[in-house]
């Protein structure tokens, strides 16, 4: 097919598209413990249902020790073709009534920018849809050999790098096209490069045996929740660059999101700062960062005069591609043993370790997936890196040496508000990256 005629399809094939992710969307498939298990289970069922009748007839859920299960498949090409392996994941973030959702998380919405609304929408539920719009748009008959793997517990603690381990001749490829990202901008094509890791701990400070008096000792004896916030503080400097020795940053060479557009799409309040003294994408990407999120202490509620004997906070680091993750972890830990005030004790619980990745980019597959993004958004595709971590992406990388990986996706980092309240994508996002994925395999097969 030529360009012409691939577009000409896929534009066809839209209505059909959305309607689907619109069906996609209204099921709640939160994977998070304690929220219902039906919907997630309905929705594996149906992401079924839907690649079957695209072509993957031997579409199954997988058998998994725990956890929602995975959906494998294998769509043959011709003898001697190329073997794609394409993924997403049918799980999505809670949608807590507090983050402010202005429609409901669970009815797609259409809004006068023409934007999708709903929980998934972008992350992860498009990713789907830009697949589905890829395999209709060849008829079910790809030029390639496609296996396929939709994730069912990417939002929390993932089963499938333990699947993959144990299953590692499924995962065997020439390339793997994830479609759990995006470009910075709509309509400005990228290709995701790095992503950074992800590590964490539980720090504990305590300076007494049990509470006190706030009056009658406040002021000598030292409170445990003031001594955990000077801890914290002493992980920045005073722009909010980390300050940890032996942690490690480096310089992003690609492209960049600029302040203006990452304060339109952090939604920061009037008058509040960045963080950081570099280009956004330095921040973003080559840098780490650290943030406490979450702390346990006396609630409002129950507060009373008293001096807090210990406190703890939750801190999860952000580490850049080229790093060892457990040197990292172990450069923070010391940084925490070693700098609380008055001699507070404190006691430091290693929790998470997940590598950062930086994709090849001196490759076939790669050079195919820029033409094909070019092609496919009639400008040339630049790349970007993420904060975001996908630890399976190392563990595909050993299950299947020497294949390469495209990155990208309909989920756009300005205005899709993964994670966060009023998540939406953008149609034409979603229907530019179908002809980016059949563009890719043609490419892939020679043709």
């Amino acid at each position: 097919m030529s360009p012409d005629d691939i577009r000409t399809a896929v534009a066809g094939l839209m209505p059909g598209v959305i309607a689907d992710l619109e069906e996609l969307i209204a099921v709640p498939s939160v994977s998070f413990p304690g929220y219902p298990e039906e919907p997630v289970q309905r929705m594996a069922e149906l992401t079924v249902e839907k690649f079957r009748a695209a072509g993957f007839e031997d579409a199954r859920l997988m058998d998994v020790p725990s956890g929602y299960p995975p959906i494998y498949g294998e769509l043959p090409g011709p003898d001697g073709a190329p073997v794609v392996v394409l993924y997403a994941h049918y799980d999505v973030q809670p949608a807590h009534e507090s983050q402010g959702w202005t429609t409901d998380p669970f009815t797609p919405t259409r809004k006068d920018d023409g934007r999708l609304y709903g929980r998934g929408a972008s992350d992860d539920k498009s990713g789907i849809a830009t697949h589905l719009g890829t395999l209709r748009a060849f008829d079910g008959r790809p030029p390639v050999t496609i296996r396929l793997i939709v994730e069912g517990m990417e939002e929390t603690e993932s089963n499938l790098e333990a699947f993959v381990e144990a299953h590692p001749e499924l995962f065997r490829c020439d390339v793997f096209v994830v479609a759990d990202m995006g470009n910075l901008r709509v309509g400005e094509p990228v290709l995701t490069t790095a992503l950074r890791g992800d590590v964490s701990c539980v720090v504990t400070v305590s300076t007494l045996e049990h509470p006190l008096h706030s009056g009658v000792f406040g002021g000598a004896a030292p409170d445990a929740m003031m001594a955990l916030a000077r801890l914290l503080s002493s992980l920045q400097d005073d722009a909010g660059d980390v300050i940890v020795e032996g942690v490690t940053g480096g310089v992003w060479d690609g492209g960049d999101l600029g302040e203006d557009a990452f304060r339109a799409s952090a939604d920061l309040l009037p008058g509040v700062g960045l963080i950081g003294v570099d280009r956004v994408g330095d921040r973003l990407w080559a840098k780490p960062s650290i943030n406490a999120i979450g702390i346990d202490t006396t609630s409002i509620a129950q507060s009373s005069n008293v001096l807090h004997p210990s406190a703890s906070a939750k801190i999860s680091m952000r580490i850049v591609p080229g790093t060892d993750p457990e040197q990292e972890l172990a450069a923070l830990v010391r940084h925490l043993e070693t700098h609380a005030p008055w001699g507070a004790r404190v006691e430091v619980t290693p929790m998470k370790t997940a590598p950062a990745f930086l994709v090849a980019t001196d490759g076939p597959a790669y050079a195919a997936a820029r033409e094909a993004m070019s092609e496919a958004f009639g400008m040339p595709c630049d790349e970007a890196g993420s904060g975001g971590s996908i630890p399976l992406l190392q563990t595909l990388a050993e299950a299947s040496p020497g294949a390469e990986f495209v990155l990208w996706g309909p989920e756009d980092v300005t205005l899709s508000r993964i994670h966060a309240s009023d998540e939406s994508v953008d149609p034409a996002e979603i229907e530019s990256m179908i002809v980016a994925q059949v563009l890719l395999l043609e490419k892939l097969a020679g043709r």
